[in-house]
């Protein structure tokens, strides 16, 4: 979409000439570095082309009105900049809300109503991260809209915050880290806990990273995911009595080894293997791609995989079916599953001129053993959160 026909899309919902300002922030991949955050480890996501745009302008009065083109059924949601607490019938404008309310109570000046536009190409249910892009696109406007003095960090975590507190969704930080710092054709080591955080080059060359989406509904995703965060603290408090550690990304592999004997159930013990063998997949492979070894980084990721898949065992036929296809493709230099698994997406990095036989082979696959297909998606590592200068967005 070019910038000039967002602005004609703005005019038209709002009924003004004004020309608005335009901004994007992205979506997310995390291409290694599953379940780790919660466990002291490190992730290793990157921004991608995918996003959502807004197109702003302020007001004369107080009022905030907001529109989606992909929620068009909701027509304009308004609201007053003195009332901007959490309204469930608002949907999915209470994620700007949040921003803008808590960005007020940082103590950021923000005293005119606005017009705003939200328009998204994520693709809808693909885990990439919609609702982050949305508050991180959200927090950019502001920025820019009234000139505030914000750091990037600081915003992150207001992002954060909002999706915690504001929403109620008890999620860690790295969407938004991804989404604000994100670097054309970078990933980025991130360590959750400190945020001290390291850009890895991303020079695909002849490949793509395609992301595949099940189309399954990650109906045991939330409850699974408890029950992993509970089997670690178990494994961690069991290894306390001998270490002195605060969570299990400290480990290296062969601390591990040594001392995996003092956790007392079986099953903990696969569940803290994972966490510290794939912490230590996240490390090499920033090293990895600083030397432009793509082959290795994409062993990693199939040695992420069968580590969730028989340590963790959070990925779940759909999830192996898309994978285990994948790994038979030419050209398929490495593939795993992404998110917090039982449906969502797998990632692959393909040789460009085997994707069009990837996606066929590969749906079909998929289709004759699940019943029905796979989306596919291509994407590019981009920039982080921005304000758009140039014509085409």
């Amino acid at each position: 979409m070019k910038s000039s026909e967002l602005q004609t899309m703005f005019q038209n919902i709002f009924h003004t000439t004004k020309k608005p300002r335009l901004f994007f922030a992205p979506g997310r991949i995390n291409l290694i570095g599953e379940h780790t955050d919660y466990n002291g480890g490190n992730v290793f996501p990157a921004a991608i082309t995918f996003g959502t745009y807004a197109a702003c302008s302020k007001r004369e009065d107080k009022r905030i009105r907001f529109y989606s083109s992909n929620f068009s059924e909701t027509g304009i949601i308004e609201c007053e900049l003195s009332n901007l607490n959490y309204q469930a019938s608002h949907n999915w404008a209470n994620y700007p809300k949040g921003m803008i309310q808590f960005l007020i109570n940082e103590g950021h000046l923000i005293d005119q109503g606005m017009d705003i536009l939200f328009y998204g190409d994520i693709p809808n249910s693909a885990g990439l991260s919609s609702s982050a892009s949305i508050e991180m696109v959200t927090g950019v406007l502001l920025e820019g809209i009234f000139s505030l003095n914000s750091n990037r960090i600081e915003m992150i975590k207001l992002g954060q915050r909002v999706e915690n507190e504001y929403i109620g969704v008890s999620s860690g930080i790295m969407d938004q880290f991804a989404i604000g710092m994100g670097k054309k054709n970078h990933a980025i080591l991130l360590d959750c806990q400190s945020l001290n955080f390291y850009y890895a080059p991303l020079e695909l060359k002849d490949h793509v990273i395609l992301i595949i989406n099940t189309n399954k509904q990650r109906t045991l995703a939330g409850s699974k995911y408890n029950e992993r965060r509970t089997e670690c603290e178990q494994a961690l408090f069991d290894l306390r009595k001998q270490l002195p550690i605060a969570s299990l990304g400290e480990l290296t592999p062969d601390e591990f080894e040594t001392n995996a004997k003092w956790i007392n159930n079986p099953i903990h013990q696969k569940r803290a293997k994972h966490a510290v063998y794939e912490n230590a997949r996240t490390k090499e492979a920033l090293e990895k791609l600083r030397v432009s070894d793509l082959d290795r980084f994409g062993e990693l990721m199939n040695e992420s995989h069968l580590s969730l898949k028989y340590d963790y065992e959070v990925t779940g036929i759909e999830l192996d079916t898309i994978v285990e296809a994948a790994w038979d493709q030419p050209g398929v230099l490495g593939a795993r599953m992404t998110g917090a698994g039982f449906g969502g997406c797998a990632i692959a990095v393909v040789e460009r001129k085997y994707t069009e036989a990837f996606r066929k082979n590969v749906n079909t696959i998929y289709e004759e053993k699940i019943g029905y297909p796979a989306t596919f998606y291509s994407a590019e590592i981009g920039d982080g959160a921005k304000e758009i200068i140039e014509e085409v967005v």
